[in-house]
């Protein structure tokens, strides 16, 4: 696995492209206002990490997302103090893509995490409205449009004044995250 490090935009964590330099804002985060404080990723989709994600996310090889569960508990420990968390919520899927799939990833990940830090697992509370197309394969501006307005939050008052570590298996362009915050 090829892991995320500096330097990166400290923002939304998306990598630069040459090995030295300094962390600083990219471009896209500069010119747009996020409403999440800060994002990462653990590695690289690609290679081994990509396979991996397949093999977990459309083949049901539930252990191969509880060891990258770990992998992300490993470098949440590593980039913040866990303490200030007080709940990790998973991205959701809809009622139906999880039906059809057995399983939600991103509640196997982040309960790796929550297990690890000790911190309560909410997979209730922010909710999938309605379905979406699969993200592979979408540019861009078909990403946001794609899930805007696909998620809403139950109770909402539950999560007010909190820190909220949310999780998801795979972050490409940032619009899932950008919709959930």
């Amino acid at each position: 696995i090829r892991f995320i490090h500096s330097p990166l935009c400290p923002r939304c964590g998306i990598p630069f492209p040459t090995e030295e330099g300094e962390d600083h804002l990219c471009g896209e985060c500069l010119a747009t206002e996020r409403p999440y404080a800060v994002a990462r990723a653990v590695g690289l989709y690609e290679k081994t990490l990509l396979t991996a994600i397949h093999l977990f996310k459309y083949r049901g090889k539930i252990g191969i997302g509880e060891v990258l569960g770990r992998i992300m508990a490993d470098f949440a420990g590593r980039q913040w103090d866990m303490t200030v968390f007080s709940l990790i919520i998973p991205v959701p899927l809809h009622r139906k893509r999880l039906r059809e799939r057995g399983f939600n990833q991103a509640v196997i990940l982040a309960r790796q995490i929550a297990k690890r830090f000790s911190l309560p697992l909410d997979f209730m509370t922010l909710r999938r409205e309605r379905i979406t197309a699969p993200q592979v394969g979408l540019g861009r501006e078909e990403r946001i449009a794609n899930v805007r307005m696909a998620f809403a939050v139950r109770k909402p008052e539950k999560l007010a004044g909190r820190k909220i570590l949310l999780v998801d298996d795979v972050a490409t362009t940032g619009s899932t995250l950008t919709e959930c915050a």
